[in-house]
């Protein structure tokens, strides 16, 4: 059994876990130290957490270089996520009365594989002539 083709999946499993320890942080930061709601603290930290994984994933996880090119497309992979983290949040604390500080973890485990999918589309680039 080749594992090899796997790493690239691993290495995203790593980056997802200290990503989301980044997001979880800076949340509770504003959250608890700048007393933002937790709406808009979960939107800083979510921004802040992204750039963080556009390098990680770039330079760790698919080995490719980094380009501005590539940076302003890497936001388009947190679009489903966003989306779908954003509604989770609101949905778990507003609607089911989850707890505020726990609702995002939750959140962000739902959206892992849609990250995935994309990020792997946008930072690995084919090489010319193949489909």
């Amino acid at each position: 059994m080749n594992l090899q083709k796997y790493y690239p999946l691993m290495r995203f499993c790593i980056v997802g876990v200290v990503n989301t320890g980044t997001y979880y942080g800076l949340y509770l930061l504003f959250l608890h130290v700048f007393h933002l709601i937790y709406l808009v603290s979960h939107i800083s930290a979510f921004v802040l957490s992204m750039i963080g994984s556009y390098f990680m994933n770039t330079y760790f996880t698919y080995k490719t270089k980094p380009s501005l090119k590539k940076f302003f497309q890497f936001p388009l992979t947190y679009v489903v996520n966003v989306t779908v983290t954003t509604s989770s949040v609101y949905l778990l604390v507003d609607k089911l009365g989850m707890d505020e500080n726990i609702a995002p973890l939750l959140a962000s485990l739902i959206a892992i594989p849609f990250t995935y999918v994309v990020s792997k589309k946008i930072l690995v680039t084919k090489p010319s002539g193949s489909s």
